[in-house]
């Protein structure tokens, strides 16, 4: 059986679809896997075992673009799929494989894909209040305990990430990951994680701070004021070294961000920061995951930037509660 799946278009919910895979794998073992994905998400699907090959999605946030996707779609129809999963829940989303011929097209009834899905499941929020449950629940009942998401690094990969880097080979550091691509609400500001650099680190456990290069400034901003503490390395590691930087770390502290996902997914040491979103929805799913939310009144309010002005669901939360939730 040959199965493609339309990945959603962000880091964190990939790695949250990786249940689904493991379903759909446990369902089919002999299942070849194809994921639909951005080329930003590709690095992590490389690294899980359920994925046999990736196919590039050219066309990015918002874009429409019919007659591309028709022709793509028409171009993929001699790969043979025997069905679909389509994740994202937009009309777009579902026209690569209906243009395809795949029999088989499952997702959720979306923005009124009738002709588009072929089998069509409607969303219980209730029921299914998780964005794993959501996912999973496309391959059939859920099962009592999901199939936990699970990144691969070996020693050889994380050793090679260090030296391209510059970065010593012995050291055991704690990660910081300050960023958040939904926007500034969700991040911890760069004084507390700076304060929290000058507390936990040491010349054997330096503070690293990971990040994309949108995230270059204000990992620049913590490094100034963490006075040698911490060493910024945003923009400078790709998404595949972020990875085997983060799977040698001895604990990980982040924003509500798709790293945090991926720590989650290496089953590191975890410190999650919530504040205008919500772990009911898209928790880290990891066992060793610590979440801090203050839960006032105002959060979560899930928006881009503090309606009243005063970010108190971040500020409040201080580094030593944090360096306290790390054990260190």
């Amino acid at each position: 059986m040959n199965i493609l799946v339309v990945a959603p278009s962000w880091i964190g919910d990939t790695i949250i679809a990786q249940p689904l895979l493991s379903l759909i794998k446990q369902h089919n073992p002999a299942a070849r896997i194809e994921v639909f994905a951005a080329d930003w998400c590709a690095p992590l699907l490389a690294r899980m075992a359920e994925v046999d090959a990736v196919v590039a999605n050219p066309f990015g946030h918002g874009a429409f673009s019919f007659s591309a996707r028709r022709s793509l779609g028409r171009r993929l129809a001699g790969a043979d799929y025997d069905a679909a999963y389509v994740l994202p829940n937009s009309w777009k989303s579902a026209l690569v494989p209906f243009f395809a011929g795949i029999p088989r097209r499952i997702g959720y009834q979306g923005e009124a894909r009738y002709l588009l899905l072929n089998e069509r499941h409607t969303l219980d929020k209730a029921a299914l209040p998780l964005q794993v449950q959501r996912y999973a629940a496309l391959a059939g009942p859920l099962p009592a305990v999901l199939p936990p998401p699970h990144l691969s690094s070996t020693p050889v990969q994380q050793r090679n990430a260090r030296l391209a880097l510059g970065l010593p080979a012995d050291a055991a550091p704690a990660v910081f990951c300050p960023g958040a691509e939904y926007g500034p609400a969700k991040r911890w500001p760069p004084k507390h994680f700076a304060a929290l650099a000058q507390l936990v680190a040491s010349p054997a456990s330096p503070a690293w701070l990971i990040g994309s290069a949108k995230d270059h400034a204000v990992g620049a901003e913590i490094e100034a004021l963490a006075e040698g503490s911490a060493i910024n390395l945003c923009g400078r590691s790709s998404l595949e070294q972020a990875i085997d930087l983060i799977a040698s770390a001895r604990c990980v502290v982040s924003n509500d961000s798709g790293l945090m996902h991926v720590a989650a997914a290496l089953d590191k040491p975890l410190v999650a920061l919530y504040g205008s979103s919500s772990p009911a929805y898209t928790p880290p799913l990891s066992p060793r995951a610590k979440i801090l939310t203050l839960n006032l009144d105002c959060s979560p309010c899930f928006k881009r930037e503090c309606p009243l002005g005063h970010f108190d669901c971040m500020n409040g939360l201080a580094p030593r509660q944090v360096a306290d939730a790390m054990h260190i």
